[in-house]
């Protein structure tokens, strides 16, 4: 499932197309994803100004001209593409000869157009994905938001309030860093890699993490987040940018998937091993992470 900096990367990504721009067309090929979209769904969107675009845990957010939130959730295999290209209107599965348009495809279940020409498509092959629209202030009461933790790449998330959120918890450190109340966002890859980072093993109880270990553990989320985003996220199976290329991170995790080989910490003779924690996997290295 797309984590923090696989939403970011494609916010990022959908920010050019859509960001001030006016949705012409919205084309809406099913009525509903993993649950029931909204009433007047597509009607709701035609003709709004998208005002701002940004990201909250794992969701997409964009704000309409209307004071109405349009919500996503990729789900597992959730992904929007971006195509700039001015060109005619897909009236059936293919487009005008010189539209430049790629076919839809089977599980291109939204499509909109801009009114500059812009054409954005969501695809979702298993629809584990969700769409919301949020009533204008109503953001952070939402059902979907109201309980998230802060966001780890924010001034909020530092080790006092980890230290806090973390008091007396008895959980592992690697479930309570998934739980989306005591940080929002973070999942099983980047919480593996912080954890191998921060040398702290995902076995050790969430209650002996505050202090020292907790002032470690915060920078090491911050730099692997911040790392992951520069890369363009990691690519496992569906996760794509909104420009069809792959991320590229997966290819310098450190713990996540490389149960077996040697840790690539310096000066560390360990290796690389996979437990399950709550039926994920956990990589770590039990020489250095303790």
């Amino acid at each position: 499932m797309p984590e923090l900096p696989e939403v970011e990367t494609v916010v990022r990504g959908l920010r050019p197309a859509l960001e001030g721009r006016v949705i012409a067309r919205a084309d809406l090929r099913r009525p509903d994803l993993r649950f029931p979209l909204p009433a007047r769904f597509a009607e709701r969107l035609e003709g709004r100004r998208i005002v701002a675009l940004s990201r909250r845990a794992k969701y997409i957010l964009a704000e309409l001209d209307d004071g109405e939130v349009w919500l996503t959730h990729l789900g597992m295999t959730g992904r929007f593409t971006v195509d700039a290209a001015a060109g005619a209107t897909a009236t059936s599965g293919q487009v005008g000869h010189n539209s430049g348009w790629a076919l839809i495809e089977p599980h291109d279940h939204l499509i909109l157009e801009t009114e500059a020409g812009a054409r954005v498509v969501f695809n979702d092959a298993r629809r584990f994905g969700y769409m919301d629209l949020l009533p204008a202030g109503g953001v952070e009461t939402s059902k979907h938001l109201k309980d998230l933790g802060p966001e780890p790449l924010s001034g909020a998330f530092d080790a006092a309030w980890l230290t806090a959120a973390l008091a007396g918890k008895r959980t592992p450190i690697k479930a309570a860093l998934l739980d989306q109340k005591v940080v929002a966002g973070l999942g099983n890859i980047y919480v593996c890699e912080a954890l191998w980072r921060a040398g702290i093993s995902p076995k050790r109880s969430a209650h002996t993490v505050p202090g020292a270990r907790a002032r470690r553990l915060v920078p090491a989320i911050k730099a692997v987040l911040a790392a992951a985003i520069e890369a363009g996220g990691s690519s496992l199976r569906d996760y794509r940018q909104t420009s069809g290329e792959l991320g590229y991170f997966q290819h310098v995790w450190d713990a996540y998937d490389r149960e077996g080989t040697p840790c690539r910490k310096p000066g560390c003779a360990g290796v690389i091993r996979r437990i399950v924690q709550s039926g994920r996997s956990s990589f770590y290295c039990p020489a250095h992470q303790r």
